[in-house]
């Protein structure tokens, strides 16, 4: 057994993928893997406050595990690996909070449907992952635990809203963590972070129980150290369920394996510096040009492109709120009122973000919903022309670099102020209606130290294409540690 710290190679993080080859050859246990993950919590969590709830079973699942291995029994793709699950996932037996009042202490009976089949792979949950109330934002806050802080700057916003996960791979706290992404919450945290977040196609990694059975905005996905932890993550969660009937099955047999065979040389790639017309702070854009364009090196054909869908903001701030509707209408009171009629109410308890989104909602006539449906359609068939001529898109994945972490969110973009809350995410939320699979890697670091993410944007069910430009731009353009791991 290696007397090392086995989360750590040659002084950086280890990869989920390494660590799990290690405890599969004996190099070291699942149980002293949890023990270090353990430690990095008691070290760091104080500082950033990415875990809110420890799990208490984690040590037996560990202890099981390692007996699996010297028994000769067969090993699940994610065995002995530590993750964390956003605390708005379901949880058996381990408190699930959404980060509202309302669900304080609600324990779950059950796992969902993505936890069920990262048990299944030999994955060990540690804990849950601080998130917005509801997941609503893009920054970490909520009234039950407060702020999760950046790792590589604690004064800076993580970025949300699965913002707890981002820190705690950071840090090594865990190896995987699970989350989901409405308008950008796998993806802002990644590029906030250094981290690799994808956006899978809606279905392919199954969200079950929701309330929303038929939701094509919000996905369940991973965020990473690696891309290479990201195709592992969907080869043990990838695939149908009844229970899920937006479920789809994976494109191929196993992304890990199928990874090491997508070639950069011959692509054609097209580079949008700010398709959604927000303004894009320039020293970020900058980044993303080079990383988008180093890839010439490695034998793509990149061409910068001119893509104008800045209108398809309206359409995701109201199909967003019709999406609110859909995940919250039990959390809504119909009241009569002399003259109004039936006026709707919140749950009291609910904070004033998800309330902002239900009355957004709320607001919508059938006419402006109808009339942004179509206009979804409209933005998926300008995709499909692109992807007639290129095999992938690049784009910055923020208009923003992180801001101080008291301010919850910023109030201009390249010194113009924004008009709703939700501008300063359009870069990501206006990609979530292609329903497309949308990836966000590490281009590189800032003039103040803090990571700069591009967007990968790939063809219709393309996971793997995503994934294999997204890992020829990590290696072309590296970024270390945080400064202090």
């Amino acid at each position: 057994m290696s007397s090392d710290n086995p989360l750590f190679d040659d002084g950086r993080l280890r990869s989920a993928r390494s660590l799990r080859d290690w405890i599969a050859a004996g190099k070291t246990s699942a149980v002293e893997v949890l023990e270090r993950t353990s430690e990095r919590i008691d070290r760091a969590d104080g500082r950033l406050n990415a875990v809110v709830t420890r799990s208490a079973s984690a040590v037996d699942e560990a202890v099981a595990l390692d007996r699996r291995r010297v028994s000769g029994e067969p090993l699940g793709k994610l065995h002995g690996l530590p993750v964390i699950i956003k605390d708005v996932t379901e949880t058996a037996g381990l408190r699930t909070t959404y980060g509202s009042p309302i669900y304080a202490e609600h324990i779950p009976a059950r796992d969902a449907l993505v936890v069920e089949r990262l048990k299944a792979a030999g994955a060990i949950v540690i804990g849950k992952s601080n998130t917005p109330e509801m997941a609503l934002g893009g920054h970490t806050d909520n009234p039950l635990f407060g702020h999760t802080r950046n790792p590589w700057d604690p004064e800076k916003s993580p970025g949300g809203s699965t913002g707890g996960g981002a820190a705690a791979l950071v840090t090594g706290m865990a190896a995987l963590a699970e989350g989901t992404d409405l308008g950008g919450s796998l993806r802002i945290p990644a590029a906030f972070c250094g981290l690799a977040g994808l956006r899978p196609t809606p279905g392919l990694v199954p969200t079950w129980p929701t309330p929303h059975l038929w939701d094509t905005l919000q996905v369940t996905g991973p965020m990473a150290r690696t891309v290479e932890d990201l195709a592992l993550f969907i080869d043990a969660t990838a695939g149908r369920d009844p229970r899920a009937p937006m479920s789809r099955a994976a494109t191929v047999a196993s992304y890990s394996e199928a990874l090491d065979g997508v070639e950069i040389s011959g692509l054609r790639l097209g580079y949008a510096a700010d398709p959604t017309g927000i303004g894009i702070d320039r020293e970020l854009e900058a980044c993303c040009r080079q990383a988008a364009f180093s890839l010439r090196d490695l034998g793509a054909q990149v061409e910068e492109i001119d893509l104008s869908i800045s209108w398809a903001r309206d359409t995701f701030r109201e199909l967003r709120g019709l999406w609110a509707l859909a995940w919250h209408q039990h959390r809504l009171q119909a009241e009569e009122e002399p003259e109004k009629g039936s006026v709707f109410r919140h749950h009291p308890q609910l904070g004033g973000n998800v309330r902002a989104n239900l009355d957004t909602g709320l607001s919508f006539s059938a006419h402006q919903l109808g009339s942004s449906a179509q206009d979804r359609g409209r933005l998926y068939e300008i995709w499909r022309e692109l992807f007639g001529r290129f095999d992938g898109i690049l784009t910055p994945t923020m208009a923003v670099k992180p801001f101080p972490v008291a301010d919850g969110h910023p109030t201009e973009i390249s010194g113009q102020a924004m008009e709703t809350y939700i501008d300063w995410v359009a870069p990501t939320s206006v990609l979530s209606l292609t329903s497309l699979p949308v990836m966000s890697v590490p281009a590189g670091l800032d003039s103040d130290g803090m990571p700069v993410g591009v967007q990968v944007v790939g063809r219709p069910f393309d996971e793997l294409g995503v994934m294999g430009i997204g890992r020829a731009i990590c290696r072309q353009c590296p970024i270390p540690d945080p400064p202090d791991l």
